[in-house]
């Protein structure tokens, strides 16, 4: 039960304190009419914005504002949610209350005031939590608490991508200590052949769940070890061999501090793998058992999600560097060296093949999927090695399709009109198919008003900061012609991701005459949006994003080429609600599952995208535009040539004629038709809940059952 509050200062306060409030925009506009700029100023953080704002001050301002209400209203709300008992979970999911789901990811996108995520595992384990939330299924995550976080990108004049890390003030987030029984504060350890590692626990409550953080900055530890929850995919293999024994050993020993045993382990990729060893060797020692059948029982309740689909991307590591951080682990499970490597080798016997924490949780997990059909395509065919006797069709590894929490990426305008049409309680039964059939009765004109209402929203948001970027970097044109960069009344494509090679973030510069001819046309212009960040040791990808950078400042393009600095859980909420187009063209089958688009399909936005991913799984030929035919060219380079040229032909012969097809008032009622397709065939399949409903009927609640059973 929420505690009680008195005062407004008090009640905004308790709001501020549970990340409910990030999926319910009436909260967050509390804040921003109390004081817009303090708002923005603060990385639309409430519990810092609460920090600076006397009682005072909020009841002078509420009752300027008349706001006493609306934030009783939402007080009441707020109870009512967690006081709730029958929820989706408690009557489809009984047993999991008394075997709970524990959730390892090493990172947590909930929101941009808690930068704890650097792109799309991140933000999808945040989806997860918080509809695992709304359906009341109980679950705990475990991540780390990163002090300085990812990095804010600045680029410089020649567009080359610069990297800044600050620190987290920890005063200003919503976080509370956690306890032992005796009320101090909760500190775990992990010892290793070069000393222990410590790490304190912080709380974090999103909605029902809760979410704990280790911190390794506390003394005791060495200067060293203090870093390793400073950032985020930081450091050599030392480091994030001790990074991953911190959130995988670490996490699971706060459970048992806590007498929290899981009925369910989820390993959200295999950076927390070490979470099974440690459970294997707690079950050893309260049943007294031998390795054998103790990893046979944990094998049974554990699920793996892996989401790399690029060999290169799954964590290894040496011989030495394993022995150094978990010898004495390995002496307590009674194993050897060999027995021990042999964990995480897809060939048992090979001395000189290095540890990979994806084959340590594929090896130890009953149930294991990728993120969409084609990504479990391409995972059983990179390790059937590890299963030689059976077929490639027999590997064991499924999928469960990645969705987006709706509300947390769906815009308020957009939420208002559909309420109006599918009922006022249609997030509660999103997943049905038929919640989605009254969208044909929406107003066409009214549905374009509302999606052009949020598309201006998105170019006001983009010129501020692009005024910015200017001014920082002298680019006097740019500051000059700021209110003419981007207009309304063109077609707006977005494309926003992580810049790496395979990710093609340039595709549709491959021709530059064309894209020329494309942004200047008279009649049907287009317009692009690009953001993402760069991994900072990946120059590859750092090039590709500085040639975006680069014609982004050049005269003949800076009118209809943007590029946004800092791209975070703030700009791709903005570009997901404000664009007409969201472009998509990784190589495939290397996008695992590419959730991004699914963000934008309920603001009235449509994909372009490859067929690779959710797209294969979605695009039916009228609820949005494909990129080719899902064609594979053994050469990498002939292929890229290849979908440029679909690319371009589906722009020039599909997305611009039928966007610019208008009728005498402006509004394009074949576009329109589209977006209300792509409503109704994908907004019932493509969400967390439904998601998140499978993971429970398919994957948890018979690990759950499993708990207590063993294979003999």
């Amino acid at each position: 039960m929420t505690a009680p509050a008195n005062h407004l200062h008090d009640r905004l306060r308790v709001l501020a304190q549970n990340l409910w409030w990030t999926w319910h925009p009436e909260v967050i506009r509390f804040f921003t009419d109390l004081d817009p700029h303090l708002w923005r100023q603060l990385s639309h953080n409430p519990f810092a914005f609460l920090n600076q704002i006397s009682p005072d001050q909020v009841e002078e301002r509420a009752a300027e504002l008349v706001l006493h209400s609306r934030i009783n209203y939402a007080f009441r709300r707020l109870n009512e949610y967690m006081e709730k008992r029958k929820t989706w979970g408690a009557v489809n999911c009984s047993n999991l209350h008394k075997r709970q789901v524990v959730y390892f990811s090493a990172e947590f996108g909930l929101h941009e005031s808690m930068p704890i995520y650097s792109g799309g595992l991140g933000v999808l384990a945040g989806d997860h939590l918080k509809s695992a939330s709304d359906l009341g299924i109980p679950l705990i995550g475990i991540g780390l608490l990163y002090h300085q976080g990812y990095f804010s990108q600045r680029l410089n004049k020649d567009g080359w991508q610069e990297e800044d890390y600050g620190d987290l003030d920890i005063n200003t987030l919503p976080l509370q200590t956690v306890t032992e029984p005796n009320g101090q504060p909760l500190v775990v350890k992990v010892d290793t052949r070069s000393g222990s590692l410590q790490a304190r626990v912080w709380q974090l409550q999103v909605g029902r769940v809760r979410l704990l953080l280790l911190d390794s900055n506390v003394e005791g530890n060495s200067a060293e070890d203090r870093e390793l929850t400073s950032r985020l995919y930081g450091g050599d293999d030392k480091f994030r061999i001790r990074q991953e024994l911190l959130l995988g050993i670490g996490g699971a020993r706060i459970l048992q501090a806590l007498k929290n045993f899981p009925g369910v382990l989820h390993l959200n990729e295999g950076h927390s793998a070490f979470a099974i060893l440690e459970e294997i060797r707690r079950v050893m020692e309260y049943d007294q058992i031998p390795f054998d059948r103790a990893r046979r029982r944990v094998s049974l309740y554990t699920v793996f999600t892996t989401h790399t689909p690029v060999p290169a991307g799954h964590d290894r590591f040496s011989l030495e560097l394993v022995e150094e951080h978990l010898g004495i682990f390995r002496e307590k499970l009674g194993l050897s060296h060999n027995e021990f490597m042999a964990l995480g080798r897809v060939n048992p016997g090979d001395s000189s093949e290095s540890f990979c924490m994806t084959v340590l949780a594929l090896k130890n997990s009953r149930r294991t999927n990728g993120v969409s059909a084609i990504h479990a395509d391409v995972s059983r065919r990179m390790w059937h090695p590890l299963w030689p006797e059976r077929p490639e069709i027999e590997v064991p590894i499924g999928h469960i399709t990645n969705g987006v929490h709706v509300l947390s990426w769906l815009a308020p305008q957009m939420h208002q009109l559909l309420e109006t049409r599918l009922s006022h309680d249609w997030p509660t039964r999103m997943v049905h198919p038929d919640v989605w059939e009254k969208v044909d009765e929406i107003d066409d004109g009214e549905l374009w008003e509302t999606h052009q209402n949020l598309k201006m929203r998105l170019i006001r948001f983009v010129r501020r900061r692009l005024l910015l970027q200017a001014k920082r970097l002298g680019h006097r044109k740019i500051v000059q012609q700021i209110e003419k960069i981007l207009d309304p009344d063109i077609l707006t494509i977005g494309c926003a991701r992580r810049f790496a090679s395979y990710k093609r973030g340039d595709l549709i510069l491959f021709q530059l005459e064309r894209l020329e001819k494309l942004i200047g046309d008279a009649r049907r212009p287009i317009q692009i949006v690009f953001a993402g960040k760069a991994h900072p040791r990946d120059d590859k990808g750092k090039g590709i994003l500085q040639r975006i950078a680069q014609l982004s400042y050049n005269p003949a393009y800076m009118k209809r080429i943007v590029f946004i600095e800092d791209y975070d859980y703030n700009v791709a909420r903005h570009l997901v609600q404000g664009v007409d187009v969201w472009l998509n063209n990784p190589q495939r089958p290397l996008e695992a599952c590419g959730t991004s688009g699914q963000k934008a399909i309920l603001n009235g936005c449509l994909n372009l995208s490859v067929l690779d991913g959710w797209w294969n799984e979605a695009y039916d030929g009228k609820n949005g535009f494909a990129i080719g035919d899902g064609g594979m060219h053994s050469d990498p380079n002939i292929q890229y040539q290849r979908d440029a040229e679909y690319l371009y032909e589906t722009l020039e012969k599909e997305v611009i004629p039928c966007y610019y097809d208008r009728d005498t008032s402006g509004i394009p009622h074949r576009w329109v038709q589209r977006i209300k397709r792509s409503m109704q065939s994908l907004g019932w399949r493509f969400n967390a809940d439904r998601m998140v409903k499978d993971y429970a009927e398919h994957f948890y609640l018979p690990a759950a059952s499993a708990t207590s059973v063993e294979i003999r």
